[in-house]
C-alpha cells in the first residue's frame, strides 16, 4: 500500500475510534436516531467518495507536490524559501482554501445543493465529520490540485495538512462534552466540538457562520465566528428544516439530496 495513503487512513481510523469513544463516554448532547443506522450510512459515503475522487484523479494532491518540486512549478518552488517558512505557508494557504471553500459552498447555490447532505444530518457526531457528497469531495480534490499546482507546497507538508484536516474533522463534529474552561482555551486556536455545532443549526444565520475546520483564526478574521448558539447547546436544532425525513438518513437517499 502507498506510504501517504496508509498513513492517512491510519491516522483517520485512530482518531475515528478515540472519538467514538470519547463521545460515547462523554456526550454532548442526547443522539436522536440511532447511531448504528448513521454511522453505517455516514461512513459508507465517505469510502464511496474517496473511491470516486482517486477515479477522477488518480494524481493526489502529495503526489503533485513532489512532482512540482522536481521540475520547480510553483511560487515555492521558483521563490527561494527556507523550508520552515514554505512548511508554515503551504499549511496557512491550504487550510485558508478550504475555509473559503466551505464559504463559497454555502453561498453559491449550486454548490449548497450539493453541500446539503453534510448539514442535513439529524445529529451531529464524528460521523457528520465525513459525511460530504462524492461530488463535494471530486470539487474539492481538483481545488487543492490546482492550489498545490500553482503554490509548490512541500510534499510532506501536504499530506501533514490531509491529516490534519481529516482528523480535526472528526474532532470538531464529535458530539463530545469538553470541559468550559477546556473549550474556552483550545478554541482560542483550534476549533472545538461546540464551535462547530453552532454551524450545524437549523437556523441558517447560526449555520453561516463558523466555517473554520482546522483553526478559529479564519473565523475571527472575516468575521465569520459565533461563540455559542442562540437557544444554547441542548436546545438548538441541528439539521436542515426541508430534510426532516429519516429517510434521508439511509446513503441511497442521501445521495439524492443535492438533485432534489
Amino acid at each position: 500500500m502507498n506510504p501517504e495513503l496508509l498513513l492517512r487512513l491510519g491516522s483517520f481510523l485512530a482518531v475515528l475510534v478515540v472519538m467514538g469513544v470519547a463521545e460515547t463516554l462523554l456526550p454532548r448532547r442526547p443522539l436522536s436516531s440511532g447511531k448504528a443506522r448513521r454511522w453505517f450510512a455516514n461512513l459508507s459515503v465517505s469510502f464511496l467518495s474517496a473511491g470516486l475522487a482517486r477515479l477522477a484523479a488518480p494524481l493526489v494532491p502529495a503526489a503533485l507536490a513532489a512532482y512540482c518540486a522536481a521540475n520547480h512549478i510553483g511560487l515555492l518552488n521558483l521563490v527561494p524559501t527556507p523550508p520552515a517558512i514554505a512548511w508554515l505557508v503551504s499549511l496557512a494557504a491550504l487550510d485558508l482554501l478550504i475555509y473559503g471553500q466551505h464559504v463559497a459552498f454555502h453561498h453559491y447555490r449550486p454548490l449548497w445543493r450539493v453541500h446539503r447532505m453534510h448539514h442535513a444530518d439529524l445529529d451531529i457526531d464524528a460521523s457528520t465529520g465525513v459525511r460530504f457528497h462524492p461530488i463535494e469531495i471530486v470539487l474539492s480534490l481538483f481545488l487543492k490540485l490546482a492550489a498545490v499546482f500553482l503554490l509548490g507546497p512541500p510534499p510532506g507538508a501536504v499530506i501533514l495538512f490531509e491529516v490534519l484536516l481529516n482528523g480535526c474533522a472528526l474532532f470538531n463534529h464529535a458530539n463530545l462534552r469538553l470541559p468550559v474552561d477546556a473549550d474556552r482555551k483550545l478554541r482560542l486556536f483550534l476549533v472545538t466540538p461546540d464551535m462547530h455545532r453552532v454551524h450545524h443549526s437549523t437556523d441558517m444565520r447560526e449555520a453561516n457562520r463558523n466555517f473554520g475546520f482546522t483553526v478559529s483564526f479564519w473565523d475571527r478574521l472575516f468575521g465569520t465566528y459565533k461563540d455559542q448558539p442562540d437557544l444554547g447547546h441542548d436546545r438548538m436544532r441541528i439539521g436542515l428544516n426541508i430534510f426532516r425525513d429519516p429517510q434521508y438518513g439511509g446513503l441511497l437517499n442521501m445521495l439524492t439530496i443535492p438533485f432534489r
